[in-house]
């Protein structure tokens, strides 16, 4: 009856095909959102569309935590040209690839359903399905996360783990060594924040008592991924402005995490009984694995969080891969349990609650795959310009940031004067551009005779905060008067005609 349990799945490569192309699936349905695209997608959309020359100019005083995503995205817009599907298909490629990663870690540490389980389970974690369209660079370290885990796992189960043990079967580990090495570096590279992996896997071999012929190439590989993106750190910490929006760490913030670690827990103890192994060491397991994947990158930011405020659970995305996989091990584990006595029902299980699940949680899915799932949408209100304008119309934005969805739909603000502006983005190299100081900015306005104001709407909206927004609404409310006003998705767009 075991041997049965253990190949209860009769084709092996099911265990990560189907769960890859369930995440495809999902990842595919709904990907363009209505046809939106919020601010920091924005981000991605203009940077991508400017050259590598500007790109470089731009990593210089912004952003250079995501300049080699940047650059990824360029080549694709070049190659694919610019649109939803270029910027969020990425991601989705990614996460699959993820989902094929926790599936052959599960299945190889607990069996082949835990390995379906899990690898089905990824694509249906709230935070997953949130950056599963999303156009950023979190996913894509999810799957390489996915890719180095793998490899861990192969490199300790392929050299034996426990002192004393066998030496293995002798493969040549100096490539997948380079290959893990590489990886790390490549996701640090895209956000550092990655590199809180290496924490994750050093628990994972102290858990599993490696050997010091596993320990001594892990550390170098280790070492020398830190020392290649150490540059980028370095220069990336004078940008820490950027970040100086998050909120600090309170205890109400830890809640979400404090619940997934208890799901994590519990597929770790049941993990207790280990599932069907052949062939491994005995300390290496889903749990010695998935638990520290979970636990050591959130518990770790959150510590980082206590001295500088950076706590946001998509910088650790790939910590979700720890929580699939210990589902998967409890599903597996399961199945197990049920197999003896009901060894039909016992292989429908893993379907059935992957089914469940998917329908408890397709309000989630429903929800962010609309538009008002994101704070606001560039492209709702560029329709909403390219409808209100007039040739020779003036255009002003506040703050100066929210000309992002000029950048985004250029044609949309064909014809309009952009009074504020003295330097552009690309230029400037910044993401807004360089406006003038007040008193310019001010007279400029007193010269035109409609003005089109792009803003934020809803709880997004702010009092103009910069001297020179300042100067915008003061001159606006005092010498022009209001002839339209629409609001959508999260932005803003009002006319102004000059009195008299």
């Amino acid at each position: 009856m075991s041997s049965h349990i253990s190949t209860g799945i009769r084709r092996p490569y099911l265990v990560w095909l189907v769960p890859v192309l369930w995440t495809l699936s999902l990842g595919m349905w709904g990907l363009s959102r209505q046809n939106s695209v919020w601010r920091d997608e924005a981000a991605t959309w203009q940077v991508a569309k400017r050259s590598p020359g500007e790109i470089w100019h731009l990593l210089g005083n912004v952003d250079a935590v995501h300049g080699l995503y940047y650059l990824l995205m360029h080549l694709l817009f070049e190659v694919f040209g610019a649109s939803t599907t270029t910027l969020r298909l990425p991601s989705v490629l990614a996460v699959a690839v993820a989902a094929g990663c926790v599936a052959l870690v599960g299945r190889r540490l607990a069996g082949p359903w835990a390995g379906l389980g899990g690898g089905l389970a990824l694509g249906l974690l709230p935070a997953v399905q949130f950056q599963l369209q999303e156009g950023r660079s979190y996913a894509l370290i999810a799957g390489g996360a996915g890719l180095s885990t793998l490899l861990l796992v192969s490199l300790i189960a392929g050299t034996g783990a426990e002192a004393g043990g066998g030496a293995g079967p002798g493969r040549r580990t100096g490539p997948r060594w380079t290959a893990y090495g590489a990886l790390v570096l490549v996701c640090a590279l895209l956000n550092w924040f990655s590199l809180l992996i290496l924490p994750a896997h050093a628990v994972t071999l102290w858990w599993a008592r490696a050997r010091r012929g596993v320990v001594a190439p892990w550390l170098l590989a280790s070492a020398a991924a830190v020392a290649g993106a150490l540059p980028l750190i370095l220069f990336s910490r004078t940008q820490s402005g950027q970040v100086s929006w998050i909120p600090p760490l309170t205890w109400h913030m830890m809640i979400g995490p404090g619940v997934l670690l208890a799901v994590g827990a519990l597929g770790a103890w049941a993990d207790r009984a280990g599932g069907p192994r052949t062939g491994l060491p005995a300390r290496l397991t889903a749990a010695s694995v998935g638990l520290p994947l979970l636990a050591v990158p959130l518990l770790g930011l959150a510590a980082v969080s206590l001295v500088q405020p950076l706590f946001l659970d998509r910088y650790v995305l790939f910590s979700m891969l720890g929580l699939a996989l210990l589902i998967g091990t409890a599903l597996g584990a399961a199945v197990r349990a049920l197999a003896p006595r009901y060894p039909r029902a016992s292989g429908a299980l893993v379907p059935v609650v992957v089914a469940v699940s998917a329908v408890a949680l397709l309000p989630v899915a429903l929800a962010d795959r609309s538009p008002a799932s994101r704070v606001d949408d560039v492209l709702a209100v560029a329709g909403e310009v390219s409808v209100l304008k007039r040739e020779g119309d003036a255009v002003v934005f506040v703050p100066a940031a929210r000309r992002d969805t000029a950048l985004v739909s250029p044609g949309a603000f064909a014809g309009l004067k952009d009074v504020a502006l003295s330097r552009g983005p690309a230029e400037s190299g910044t993401l807004k551009g360089e406006e003038a100081d007040p008193a310019r900015i001010s007279a400029a306005l007193r010269e035109q005779r409609r003005v089109l104001l792009v803003t934020d709407s809803g709880k997004g909206a702010k009092p103009p905060g910069s001297p020179a927004d300042r100067a915008k609404t003061a001159v606006l409310r005092a010498e022009f008067t209001v002839v339209e006003d629409r609001q959508v998705r999260g932005r803003r767009v009002t006319v102004y005609e000059r009195r008299g």
